[in-house]
């Protein structure tokens, strides 16, 4: 990450509150980094201590707001009126937040824990519980827009939890987020996420097909894009993949590896609440054979190469 990773955004005046950011991925980097520059104080925690060092070089030059790195997230969280965490799975998530060096260690009665890892509806609402013993709150905020949603600082957060805990978090996670939204209980964020992938991996595959129908019929397949996305066909994989899709450009985007760590979740739940998602699970197959031919980084509109 660089400086111009980041790009600027008007910041709503709020506030400055101390906050902690759990996560230094491709995510979670410039999640913190927007905190940072709406004037918030700052402690992140990453695995490889060398991204927070390098996280903490790179804005305490652009912010006048506290900020420093800690080796453990127990230390991180401290003090914290509320602490951030995107991480890649339920495990990761348990690794930072329990035990003698997690999260919720270090946390002072009354702090808040927003989880932006895309997870499971259960972990969520096991740690809300276990929050909730030790007179902690938990928000379940799963996020989408992708890494250019999170330098740009407007993703969409779908959340579940305590209607108090997401009001006082709200004002904070419009740092790095355009939409903020309570979707009900605990789980209520992480199963709306879910509803997200299985609407986006039937709306790239159709994407897909289309594209591919029509370079096999001859067409110039930028010039139709054009024409029907001014129509009801319009979506925004079509705004912003369909020329990536057409040229053939997949190194760039949400990996198929994460759709398919989310597909997998997705599934797990509809075997339990009994919903019927038969082209989810055809999807998920496609991607499966996307990874066995070495696409496991490729963005997920690489779909596409399979019909070609």
């Amino acid at each position: 990450m660089t400086p111009s990773s980041i790009s600027s955004k008007s910041y709503l005046a709020t506030p400055a509150r101390h906050a902690t950011f759990l996560g230094l991925g491709v995510m979670g980097y410039p999640m913190a980094g927007h905190l940072a520059l709406a004037g918030h104080h700052v402690a992140v925690y990453n695995r490889t201590a060398a991204k927070s060092a390098a996280w903490l070089q790179e804005f305490a030059a652009q912010t006048r707001a506290d900020l420093r790195h800690a080796p453990t997230p127990r230390e991180a969280a401290a003090g914290a009126d509320i602490v951030f965490c995107c991480v890649g799975n339920d495990d990761d998530l348990r690794s930072v937040v329990l035990g003698a060096d997690g999260a919720f260690a270090g946390m002072k009665p009354g702090a808040i824990f927003v989880d932006h890892t895309t997870a499971s509806a259960d972990v969520a609402r096991e740690l809300s519980a276990i929050a909730s013993e030790r007179g902690l709150q938990f928000i379940d905020a799963p996020v989408s827009g992708g890494q250019a949603g999170a330098q740009n600082g407007v993703l969409t957060v779908m959340c579940g939890g305590d209607a108090a805990a997401f009001d006082a978090m709200k004002p904070v996670a419009e740092a790095f987020s355009r939409a903020v939204t309570l979707l009900g209980p605990s789980g209520s964020g992480q199963l709306a996420k879910m509803v997200n992938q299985i609407a986006i991996a039937g709306l790239v595959q159709g994407l897909s097909e289309a594209i591919a129908f029509g370079q096999r019929a001859g067409l110039d397949m930028q010039a139709v894009l054009d024409v029907i996305g001014k129509g009801a066909a319009q979506s925004w994989q079509m705004d912003n993949r369909g020329k990536t899709m057409i040229a053939g450009q997949f190194d760039f985007g949400f990996a198929v590896d994460w759709m398919r760590k989310d597909l997998g979740l997705v599934l797990d739940e509809a075997r339990r609440n009994g919903a019927r998602l038969p082209v989810t699970a055809l999807v998920d197959q496609f991607y499966a054979e996307v990874q066995q031919a070495g696409g496991q980084r490729w963005d997920t509109s690489s779909l596409i190469t399979r019909l070609r």
